[in-house]
C-alpha cells in the first residue's frame, strides 16, 4: 500500500524584499489578509487536507512564525478573563500541537530546491507536501487536497498548475504535456522561468507540490539553475519517466501575494467573504471607484 502524505514543508527562509520596508523585521508570511497571516492560511490548508506534521524551513529575523505557532500563555489567560472566548477559540486552533511542528534552519537563501533539501531528515523516505505561503489560494476544497486525492489515484508527483498569460511563462515553471483532458495533464517535460517564445505551454507550476522523497537525491547535487539558484522544478524534471508526474489545474483562485497588487487584491476577496465586513469594503470600493 502506497504511503499517506502526512508531511508539508513550507519554505519560509526568503527575505521578502519585494515587500520592504515592511519586512526588514518582520517576515514576509507574517503579513496579513484581512486579519490573518498568510503562512497561518497555508497551515490551516494542510491541515484540512490531513496533514499531521508540519516543517518549516526558516532563515534569520524569522522567529515571529515560531512563535505565532506556539501558545502565548500570558495573551490566552487574559483572553480567558476578559471572556472573550470567541478570540480565545481562534488563537488556540492556529496551534498545530505539541510535537507536530519542527523547524530548520535553510542557513543561507540559495533557492526553492535549496530549501526543500534542507527538510530531508524530518521528511524522511515518504511522500510529502510543499506550500508556499506566497500563493494564497481560495477554494471550496483545499488546494492540497485535491492535490493528494490526484496522488493518491496516480501516485508520483503531483503539482498544482493553472494556465498564464505566454508574456509571463518567465516567471514559473513552465509544463510541457502529453494527455491533457483539461483538468489533469500528464508532464513530459518541465522547464524553469523559459522565454514566452520558448516556453512549451501556458501551463504553470502554482505553490502546492506532492513530492516523492526520491527529490532529495536530485537535489543533493546542488546544480546551480536559472538565477543562480538551486531550483525545485530542475529536480521535478530529471524525476520524469522514472514516476508518474501530474498537473493538476486546481479548483478554485489563487492570489499571488509575492506580488503588492495580489497581496492587495486577496484583501479584498477575502475580506469580502466576511459576513462582518463585507458590507463596508463594498461600501469602500464603491467610494474609490467613483472618485
Amino acid at each position: 500500500m502506497a504511503k499517506r502524505v502526512r508531511k508539508a514543508v513550507f519554505p519560509v527562509g526568503g527575505l521578502g524584499t519585494r515587500f520592504l520596508p515592511a519586512t526588514k523585521a518582520m517576515p514576509k508570511e507574517m503579513l496579513p489578509v484581512v486579519d490573518k497571516p498568510l503562512i497561518q492560511y497555508a497551515v490551516e490548508e494542510a491541515a484540512a487536507a490531513g496533514i499531521e506534521h508540519f516543517i518549516f524551513v526558516t532563515g534569520r529575523a524569522k522567529q515571529a512564525i515560531e512563535d505565532h505557532f506556539d501558545i502565548s500563555f500570558e495573551l490566552e489567560n487574559t483572553l480567558r478573563e476578559r471572556g472573550a472566548n470567541d478570540r480565545l477559540v481562534e488563537i488556540q486552533a492556529a496551534h498545530p500541537g505539541a510535537g507536530h511542528v519542527a523547524y530548520t534552519r535553510q542557513g543561507e537563501p540559495r533557492g526553492l530546491g535549496h530549501a526543500v533539501w534542507c527538510a530531508r531528515d524530518l521528511v524522511g523516505d515518504e511522500p510529502f507536501a510543499v506550500l508556499l505561503a506566497d500563493d494564497l489560494m481560495l477554494s471550496d476544497t483545499p488546494c492540497l487536497k485535491q492535490l493528494i486525492e490526484i496522488h493518491d489515484e496516480t501516485g508520483g508527483n503531483v503539482v498544482a498548475a493553472a494556465d498564464v498569460p505566454r508574456e509571463q511563462t518567465d516567471r514559473y515553471g513552465i509544463l510541457d504535456v502529453d494527455s491533457d483532458d483539461g483538468r489533469l495533464a500528464a508532464v513530459t517535460a518541465l522547464v524553469e522561468k523559459p522565454a514566452p517564445e520558448s516556453a512549451p505551454s501556458t501551463l504553470a507550476v502554482i505553490g502546492r507540490y506532492v513530492l516523492l522523497p526520491e527529490v532529495f537525491g536530485h537535489l543533493g547535487g546542488m546544480t546551480a539553475g536559472a538565477g543562480g539558484e538551486i531550483q525545485l522544478t530542475d529536480a521535478l524534471a530529471r524525476m520524469i519517466g522514472n514516476a508518474p508526474f501530474h498537473g493538476l489545474r486546481f479548483e478554485g483562485r489563487r492570489f499571488d501575494c509575492g506580488d503588492k497588487l495580489g497581496f492587495f487584491e486577496a484583501n479584498i476577496a477575502f475580506a469580502l467573504r466576511r459576513p462582518d465586513l463585507a458590507d463596508g469594503i463594498r461600501y469602500i470600493l464603491a467610494e474609490y471607484a467613483g472618485s
